[in-house]
């Protein structure tokens, strides 16, 4: 999936961090559930990547990192396909554990 194109060639792009604090007994299943919503991130033109990670000094801190076209993207795009509302249901599960959801630009690489 292309990214938009800004003038002076640079990428319109955002990173999307959410970070989860989960119980022990939370984990195998908000992995699962990532993992199956993650179809739904495949289908939207508007995600160009995303991942799963889990800490390794505090394995119930986990963080999921998607990029998105642009946040209008994301917001208005995403978000009003018909695969934002099956991702959402299974993710919806684990919210009460998120600790930070923000949009963020890539400054370099």
């Amino acid at each position: 999936m292309a990214a938009a194109q800004l003038d002076g060639g640079g990428i319109l792009m955002v990173v999307e961090i959410i970070r989860y604090q989960l119980a022990a007994d939370l984990a195998e299943s908000f992995v699962r559930a990532y993992q199956e919503a993650g179809v739904y991130l495949d289908r939207s033109p508007h995600c160009l990547a995303y991942e799963i990670t889990q800490g390794v000094e505090e394995p119930n801190h986990y963080i999921i990192r998607i990029e998105w076209d642009s946040v209008e993207g994301h917001m208005q795009g995403f978000r009003q396909e018909e695969n934002f509302q099956h991702f959402f249901a299974l993710v919806k599960p684990y919210f009460s554990s998120i600790q930070e959801m923000k949009h963020y630009r890539i400054i370099r690489t």
